[in-house]
């Protein structure tokens, strides 16, 4: 299949919450249709969508580039001060060429959430140069601080911030981002880097800001952005983008727009190519369960379960044995004795505190192990449970054990895991709300 000669780097999907009006999959088919070699994700802040849009990519013949739209704070990422202009930060787009680099963004945009919030999260120059290894670096729509500085005629400002930017990110990875929606500011900033461009020695790349996929959904868009700010559309001053043009727009109209500067066009694929991320879904990262040495941690795990058997069945059949025998031996051979160890743990460690702790829900109680081990208080055999439904030998997926812990002290049992297995091996999962058709309806209504 042939195969266009542009790429979009500066996408923003429905991750972007309330202001990105991509779905993932319209998004992929689009550019697949227009014969896109690669598209990159640039969320706000953020990537949430970012194995979602790497899969939906995979699928469909189409390089996916991992990236994010950073917030940069104007002094330091502590600071929580609001600068001239009403703005908390300025935007920059961060690109990962490879696992390296894909591992450093996460870091970034964690840090941005767990260290620099304010309004937005926020990162500063200091982090990037911790974690730059593998990444690219556009500088910006108008709400980057070098469309700001060019807009202030400040070309001297413009050249020292890029010779930073140079320096931290290495020759070659930081691009001066080139944007035409038809907006007045956006040919006074575009004619300013050209020539600084040109007399730095840095690229310039043509990036569109997408926020929906067709001009058609710029008023759905405009919409959504309402629903954002709480405000309705006969508001004349409701938040909107100043144009219809933040679709994704063919390689053809790209072209045309930049026609001028065919570098712009052509440097576009030039950082797909650099770009060349891969992730392996098919390996499993588990934490091990620490026992005493010499101690084997099967050995450990079937002492527990036997322990438990006693005091969950006073006459103890030869059924009974066999079925807790037959689930220990799938168990060790799927290779998630230690993810059983670690659960017997945090729950012991619950109900020793005097934490309340769900009775089970979910497959996992059709588990005699987690049964004896306390995990669940349901008896599997009693109501003839099926251990297969949580885990099974023909077809070994991770399992799943759903617990339910006191919602005002369930903050103790993460704090002990983190204590115990370390910061960085403990993680929650996030929830994302969906705008469904019933609720939809009602907020564009209202």
């Amino acid at each position: 299949m042939l195969h266009s000669d542009f790429v979009h780097l500066h996408v923003h999907t429905q991750y972007s919450l309330l202001d990105g009006a991509c779905l993932i999959k319209n998004l992929v088919d689009s550019a697949r249709r227009m014969k896109m070699p690669a598209l990159a994700m640039t969320d706000h802040g953020n990537m949430f969508g970012a194995i979602e849009f790497y899969q939906t990519c995979m699928r469909n013949g189409v390089k996916p580039i991992i990236g994010s739209e950073v917030y940069l704070a104007p002094k330091n990422r502590l600071d929580k001060t609001i600068y001239t202009g009403g703005e908390t930060a300025n935007h920059l787009i961060l690109l990962a060429k490879d696992e390296v680099g894909y591992q450093n963004l996460m870091k970034l945009v964690s840090i941005g959430y767990l260290e620099g919030f304010y309004y937005k999260p926020r990162i500063d120059k200091e982090v990037l140069a911790q974690h730059s290894e593998g990444l690219i670096a556009l500088s910006g729509c108008l709400k980057g601080e070098f469309a700001r500085l060019a807009l202030e005629g400040k070309e001297e400002r413009i050249k020292e911030l890029a010779g930073i930017y140079q320096e931290i990110l290495g020759k070659g990875n930081f691009y001066f981002e080139l944007q035409d929606n038809s907006i007045p500011e956006q040919k006074k900033v575009r004619e300013s880097l050209i020539k600084l461009g040109k007399s730095l020695g840095i690229e310039v790349v043509a990036t569109n800001d997408v926020h929906y996929v067709s001009k058609d959904s710029a008023h759905a868009h405009e919409a959504l952005l309402c629903i954002q700010t709480q405000t309705t559309l006969e508001d004349p001053n409701h938040m909107k983008l100043q144009t219809e043009e933040f679709y994704l727009k063919s390689p053809e109209e790209m072209k045309t727009l930049f026609k001028d500067i065919p570098n712009a066009i052509t440097n576009t694929i030039r950082i797909a190519e650099k770009c060349n991320l891969e992730l392996d879904f098919t390996k499993t990262y588990l934490p091990h369960y620490a026992v005493e040495k010499g101690v084997r941690r099967e050995k450990y795990l079937s002492e527990l379960c036997h322990e438990g058997l006693r005091k969950r069945y006073p006459n103890i059949t030869d059924d009974i044995k066999k079925r807790l025998e037959y689930e220990l031996d799938v168990i060790n051979k799927s290779g998630y004795t230690s993810y059983f160890l670690i659960a017997w743990d945090f729950v012991s460690y619950a109900k020793s505190k005097g934490i309340a702790v769900g009775p089970g829900r979910g497959s996992a109680a059709g588990s005699i192990v987690s049964y004896t081990l306390g995990i669940t208080d349901i008896d599997p055999l009693k109501y003839n449970l099926l251990f297969e439904r949580f885990l099974n030998q023909e077809r070994v997926t991770m399992p799943d054990i759903d617990i339910d812990f006191c919602y005002e002290r369930r903050s103790e049992v993460i704090d002990y895991v983190v204590k115990k297995y370390g910061q960085d091996n403990v993680a929650q999962i996030i929830t994302f709300g969906t705008m469904a058709a019933r609720g939809v309806l009602r907020d564009v209504g209202r």
